[in-house]
């Protein structure tokens, strides 16, 4: 913890320890362990953080804590996606603005890439925390299962394409996909960026263009969607970090899933570039995705818990919290200014695409959340129904695209 910081903590830190609630999804083995790191920083202000985790993906714990808030029952502090998912909550004046606290410690100056900072803005002012940087683009592969096939580890898509039918020979599930809605979506948005490129997605998810959405170049992101689903096909787990379970053991082949993966891989003992490979943009397009998790403060009656929120937010952003939770999550810290020499290869890898600037936006930052549940539930239809064709999944998908909003 710097002097400076420190100082500026015990300044707005109340006399007594105050105890806040903080509600989250992270409940993984790697999730658990970063999430541990904030909730350390946090105590060490002489605070006590409550943890308030709720089981299951965000898709299951996001209503719950719309419902406490909305219902007058608010924890102090709630993570959300960056993007759209609390705007009717902030529209409706239930979460607390930060602007205050943010032009004090300049946050404009530090946060990188600036959509972090500016999908917290709303009318000007902000309302959350972004703690990090998560980037779906990835794909992970056991190198022990290709090993096991007899076929060299692949450097793209391609490759890995290319590399099925001898992992099915050698018993090996070559795609580990969980059964989680978004799970489906987020192989498909990764396909388009890398097969399609950042412009197709930018066009499509953010100036929601149909026509593009049903051409001939999306045609051959549902092709690859179709080999996806067969390679995909005796993946039966639920969850996402059964999912990557299935690589750690060498059961499956690989997963394509956000850098949140690498927390699993990290619990599991295992190492970057040795037991594991990862492979940004699915080794064609090699793109971030400045997507990831931030934290709002819903307003509360009790001024020593207010007062506390605003040391927790101060803390979050806090140069030592950044590296500490961020290490452990496996995601890109939302500063610029911190060490990170102890990265492994795969964060490495992020960290230099990052610096380069090939970056895109998340969904959640370009579609509202029903819009995104629409392409979510189709997605999980056609990766649960062989008899759905590619050309049927692009028709309804170009049909989402042009109500959405």
């Amino acid at each position: 913890m710097t002097a400076a910081f420190a100082a500026s903590v015990a300044l707005a830190a109340p006399a007594a320890a105050t105890e806040l609630e903080v509600t989250h999804w992270w409940t993984s083995g790697g999730e658990a362990a970063a999430v541990a790191e904030l909730a350390k920083a946090f105590d060490a202000t002489g605070n006590k953080w409550i943890d308030g985790a709720i089981a299951g993906s965000g898709g299951t714990a996001r209503p719950i804590m719309i419902s406490r808030i909305t219902g007058g029952d608010p924890m102090a502090a709630t993570q959300f996606n960056h993007g759209r998912q609390a705007e009717e909550l902030v529209q409706s004046g239930l979460m607390r603005d930060l602007t205050d606290i943010a032009e004090k410690e300049g946050w404009k100056d530090i946060v990188r890439p600036s959509s972090l900072l500016d999908s917290c803005t709303l009318d000007g002012k902000i309302y959350c925390v972004p703690v990090n940087i998560h980037s779906q683009q990835w794909l992970w592969l056991s190198n022990a299962a290709f090993e096991k096939a007899g076929v060299a580890v692949p450097t793209n898509w391609d490759e890995y394409v290319a590399a099925a039918p001898a992992l099915e020979k050698a018993g090996i599930i070559p795609l580990a996909l969980g059964q989680q809605p978004w799970q489906a979506s987020l192989a498909f948005q990764v396909l388009v960026v890398a097969l399609a490129g950042s412009d197709t997605y930018n066009k499509i998810y953010g100036d929601k263009d149909a026509e593009l959405a049903a051409g001939p170049e999306m045609a051959k992101v549902f092709e690859a969607a179709d080999k996806a689903r067969a390679m995909a096909a005796k993946s039966n787990v639920q969850d996402w970090n059964q999912a990557t379970n299935l690589v750690i053991s060498g059961q499956a082949a690989g997963q394509i899933m956000g850098d949140w993966a690498q927390g699993e891989f990290a619990v599991a003992g295992q190492v970057a570039g040795k037991d594991y490979t990862c492979l940004p943009g699915l080794g064609v397009n090699e793109v971030i995705q400045t997507g990831g998790d931030a934290f709002y403060f819903p307003i509360l009656k009790d001024a020593e818990k207010s007062a506390a929120q605003e040391v927790l937010a101060s803390t979050m952003l806090a140069p030592a919290t950044q590296v500490a939770f961020n290490l452990k999550k496996g995601s890109l810290p939302v500063r610029g200014d911190v060490d990170i020499t102890a990265a492994n290869d795969c964060m490495k890898k992020g960290l230099d695409i990052l610096a380069k600037g090939n970056v895109i936006q998340s969904p959640d930052q370009l579609m509202s959340a029903d819009s995104l549940t629409q392409v979510n539930d189709l997605f999980v239809q056609f990766f649960n129904t062989p008899s759905m064709t590619a050309a049927d999944a692009q028709k309804t998908f170009a049909e989402i695209v042009a109500a959405a909003d």
